[in-house]
């Protein structure tokens, strides 16, 4: 075991002399891969500072049920049932999954026109306007309240139900509150995929470069590696400090994406704050956190080292045949 830590330690050390001899050369091809890494980090950065404001938003749908104002009170009354009758077939296919024996398929509210108008005057600046009017003009309603809905796939079954409420007697027109909701769901979701397939075209784009540059290792330190070859080095001794240097330009490029995103953000949140203030929010931007950075440091590693082999595979695998 101390002899196969001692190897390693050695492979680490000659890779990073050789890393030294060219810096400029390392820098530069750690540059360009970072600018590969720095896109989809700065998404990802936007995405996870968007999803704590989303999973704060109320995710119930609510669908709001507005009579004929015809239709009697008591007509309106006898309605529920027929309502409660249509959100049973359709509601479940809304709800997520193991909810069901819990919140039921829904809560469905009458929302007489008394207490309707009553709330409409309590808000701010309509006082004045309503006085002038003599009558009550809002109709007698359901406000209908669904569990929450565990994807996107869901709107569809919300979409339905409201189409078979608005063919029910009576009523006059049927509004779903929370449709702006399951547009961001979606939003936040083709965001994800967009940032998943960028992430692996610009991974393509990481492991080239770096196969690039262990290519131009190889073709430099060719008579090194003859001379090992001469004096009985294992293949595994010639090619080890290989795909320590190419995890090590990984690694780099993604420390320095790290930190472009992060001097980025500071710009960014200027105006953000001025954009979150109109709307009396102080919300900013923030780094990821000590896991995702961790975790993209590992990732760029693994590229580096996915690149080196291949390259060694390809260049080197010949010469120590």
């Amino acid at each position: 075991m101390t002899r196969w830590l001692g190897q390693h330690w050695h492979a680490m050390l000659q890779a990073l002399r050789n890393t030294t001899s060219a810096p400029i050369s390392f820098l530069l091809n750690a540059l360009v891969i970072s600018v590969a890494f720095t896109l989809p980090l700065m998404g990802l950065t936007a995405l996870e500072n968007l999803r704590p404001i989303s999973a704060k938003m109320v995710t119930e749908p609510e669908i709001s049920l507005f009579m004929n104002m015809t239709v009697s009170r008591d007509a309106a009354l006898a309605l529920r049932a027929e309502i409660q009758h249509v959100v049973e077939g359709v509601a479940p296919g809304v709800m997520q999954r193991g909810n069901r024996s819990s919140q039921g398929v829904g809560k469905i509210v009458f929302k007489p026109r008394e207490a309707a108008f009553a709330e409409l005057k309590q808000r701010a600046g309509m006082t004045d306007a309503l006085s002038v009017l003599s009558d009550n003009p809002l109709p007698d309603g359901y406000v209908i309240t669904l569990p929450p809905f565990a994807s996107t796939a869901a709107s569809v079954e919300i979409n339905a139900l409201a189409s078979q409420l608005r063919g029910l007697k009576g009523v006059d027109h049927v509004q779903v509150d929370s449709s702006w909701i399951q547009r961001l769901a979606a939003l936040s979701h083709l965001l994800e995929v967009v940032l998943v397939l960028l992430g692996a075209m610009l991974g393509v784009v990481v492991i080239t470069v770096v196969f690039n540059t262990i290519r131009l290792q190889v073709l430099t330190q060719r008579e090194e590696i003859a001379v090992s070859q001469l004096v009985g080095a294992t293949n595994g001794y010639i090619v080890r400090p290989f795909y320590y240097a190419g995890a090590l330009l990984g690694t780099t490029a993604a420390a320095m994406s790290l930190g472009t995103v992060a001097a980025l953000l500071y710009p960014i949140n200027t105006a953000v704050a001025d954009f979150a203030h109109l709307y009396a929010s102080d919300f900013v931007l923030v780094p990821l956190d000590g896991f995702a950075t961790g975790f993209l440091l590992v990732l760029g590693a693994l590229l580096g080292f996915s690149g080196a082999l291949l390259s060694v595979s390809r260049h080197l695998s010949s010469r120590i045949a």
